[in-house]
């Protein structure tokens, strides 16, 4: 009997049982999932080296058209990039080194603020009497070593085994500040790689593009494609910067006017972290609460305007991180919100922080070369909206 027949027999048996033939190829889903791995791997090994390419490719994407507004001037692609870097690094230092001190102050506050939390959450315990919960686990844990380390040595002592004793190496502040000064300098390195490769895919204007259409054939079709891919990620990529850089700014204000009106010192600092903070999803908004909180319990030793500070800054976030946000990305990018979500924890737990704020950039890039490829169209529908 044939497979036809079976199939025919088993419908007159079960009439509303579907049953969809779709074959499967193990070999070449293996192959898939092996070089999907691969990738994966990949990425994660030389993460040093893709993550300053996706830094410099989002400045481009950012900066491109001011440089292309420079050069309708009569400005070369060189001249302008220059201009438009060196502007941005000014701005950027003078910003700075206006805002040093109040930034010294808050970060000298971050540990005082909590040390004293600390020590108000003893002194509470103290005067209620009892200890918190996770106090009594520490101590009956301690307990419990002490006894255990008390039965061993006795043990051995019966036994006539020699113990020997570890001793931690003394605390060097030299390895310390070597660490930190390998790291400085490790950062500091590839911001410099970024702010070269930037100047360079600035100053060369359109020159890959045309590399890139070329590069598809002689066919006509295929370069019209390649021409449509890199429209979509021009055009996304842009309007997603676009509309990180406003609600970054609306949470920068509304966060530095709300701590001014609450009494917070430092009001106009805290606004600039908000904003930059707002730039990395879900992680910025829990790093600025918390930090805010602390400090206004430094400055008003008051449970009351502390909840207020740190929920007014949750609030902010809540509010443009799932209204404003949302809204404007989606009218922008077409995306999956639930794609968008597990993407970004994919990209975080690939490459940290910096995974979590170019994740929905390569997302973009992704869904846009899987929309106009035909054998991909089904993972752009996917991440589709």
């Amino acid at each position: 009997m044939s497979q036809e027949d079976k199939q025919a027999a088993a419908d007159a048996v079960d009439p509303d049982r579907a049953v969809v033939q779709a074959p499967i190829n193990v070999r070449s889903a293996s192959l898939a999932l092996l070089a999907v791995l691969a990738c994966v791997a990949a990425l994660h090994l030389a993460k040093a080296v893709f993550i300053p390419l996706m830094l410099s490719l989002l400045l481009t994407y950012a900066l491109a058209p001011v440089v292309n507004w420079l050069e309708r001037l009569k400005l070369p692609c060189w001249l302008g990039a220059a201009i438009v870097l060196i502007t941005l690094g000014v701005a950027t230092g003078w910003t700075a080194y206006r805002l040093s001190d109040s930034a010294a102050e808050l970060l000298d506050a971050l540990p005082a603020a909590a040390q004293k939390l600390r020590v108000a959450a003893r002194s509470s315990n103290t005067t209620s009497g009892a200890g918190s919960p996770l106090d009594t686990v520490q101590e009956a844990a301690v307990q419990i070593e002490r006894a255990a380390e008390e039965s061993a040595v006795k043990s051995a002592a019966k036994r006539g085994v020699t113990r020997v004793t570890i001793e931690r190496p003394p605390f060097n502040v030299r390895d310390y500040l070597w660490s930190g000064t390998v790291g400085l300098m490790a950062a500091a390195g590839q911001l410099t790689l970024v702010v070269f490769l930037t100047y360079f895919a600035l100053s060369s204007g359109d020159t890959f593009r045309r590399k890139l259409v070329k590069m598809t054939g002689p066919s006509l079709t295929k370069k019209k494609v390649t021409v449509h891919v890199l429209d979509d990620i021009t055009q996304q990529i842009q309007r997603y910067l676009l509309v990180q850089i406003f609600t970054s700014a609306i949470v920068g204000v509304a966060t530095g006017l709300a701590f001014w009106a609450l009494g917070l010192e430092n009001a106009a600092v805290w606004g600039i972290v908000a904003a930059v903070t707002n730039l990395v999803p879900y992680v910025g908004s829990i790093v600025t609460m918390g930090a805010a909180g602390l400090v206004a319990f430094l400055q008003f030793n008051s449970l009351h305007l502390t909840l207020a500070v740190a929920g007014t800054s949750l609030a902010i976030h809540l509010v443009v991180g799932n209204l404003l946000t949302p809204w404007l990305t989606s009218k922008t990018s077409r995306m999956n919100p639930v794609a968008v979500f597990v993407g970004v924890i994919f990209w975080g737990w690939l490459w940290g922080v910096w995974g979590l704020l170019l994740g929905i950039p390569i997302m973009m890039v992704v869904k846009a070369v899987c929309d106009r490829v035909e054998d991909l169209q089904p993972v752009g529908e996917l991440l589709g909206a």
